[in-house]
């Protein structure tokens, strides 16, 4: 089954900053190009916002229009567009499900806009069973430059971190582009307090070494699969959302995982995950743990 690579929009600037980044990777990739608008009808006191009908008709028509700019620029891509009213959660999560990816609109530092209002935006990470893109306003086809590191980040064994790092190298092989593997790491909580195991660790070697050894085995098997990709060991002591922060500058692509999180409250996304696509300047991709 070939999956497409689907953008979701909703006529922001973000948006189709999105489905800009979206269909160069599906050309990428070789991969159709799904446009999805999720919709509702909408009244405002005192404003002629039109009958369902008319509202619909005006959506179908602004995702028409984008869909031909697409075309224009790439006559040999399949593309296809959806209007689907609902529940935008919903509709995003289910449109990922048949998706290579889903890729967003995020405008980031302190709130995501568009699609991702208030804990929307949280509740599709979660809901997505596919990887989902952020993508900036600001964002240009000259981002994606030889220079421009995917990044991506490693932790735990080897099997916690597998499908970020697929993703990030098979994204890589298809751009030309290096590998920042990172892999951040702090003292347990035992080494703060003891001066006896500040002198075992000390005499081991380090953490940093055993760290190293840590990154370059979950590594392995994607170094062997796509041998061509130039990759850059990262390993560096500190939370991983500073580390991860402290490279974004260089990145075309930062790519993080995630396991979901549920609890009393809602769905949680994770702290990386959320610091990293606050801020973080360039696309930011969060892969679901397989």
């Amino acid at each position: 089954m070939t999956r497409p690579i689907t953008a979701g929009i909703d006529g922001t600037e973000e948006s189709l900053a999105a489905l800009a980044w979206a269909e160069r990777e599906a050309v990428r990739r070789g991969l159709p190009l799904r446009v999805v608008h999720a919709w509702r009808f909408q009244t405002h006191d005192g404003v002629d916002t039109g009958d369902a009908a008319t509202q619909e008709g005006w959506v179908r028509e602004s995702v028409g229009e984008a869909a031909r700019a697409v075309t224009e620029r790439h006559p040999d891509l399949a593309v296809t567009t959806d209007v689907l009213e609902g529940d935008a959660v919903e509709t995003l999560a289910g449109a990922a499900a048949d998706a290579e990816m889903l890729v967003l609109g995020s405008r980031g530092h302190g709130r995501i806009m568009g699609f991702l209002v208030g804990s929307v935006g949280q509740q599709v990470i979660v809901e997505a069973r596919r990887p989902v893109v952020f993508v900036r306003a600001g964002d240009r086809p000259s981002n994606e430059v030889a220079g421009h590191e995917i990044v991506v980040g490693q932790h735990g064994d080897p099997e916690d971190s597998a499908a970020a790092l697929g993703f990030a190298f098979e994204t890589a092989a298809r751009r030309g582009a290096t590998v920042r593997a990172v892999r951040a790491w702090t003292l347990p909580p035992m080494f703060a307090y003891s001066t006896a195991s500040l002198q075992l660790l000390d005499e081991a070697g380090g953490l940093e070494p055993y760290e190293q050894k840590a990154l370059a085995a979950a590594l392995a098997p994607w170094r062997e699969r796509y041998p061509d990709v130039h990759v850059v060991e990262h390993v560096e002591m500190g939370s991983a959302g500073q580390v991860l922060l402290s490279v974004a500058g260089t990145a075309q692509l930062m790519v993080v995982g995630r396991r979901d999180r549920r609890t009393a409250v809602g769905a949680r996304i994770g702290s990386v995950a959320h610091g990293v696509l606050h801020h973080a300047d360039c696309p930011v991709a969060v892969v679901p743990q397989v």
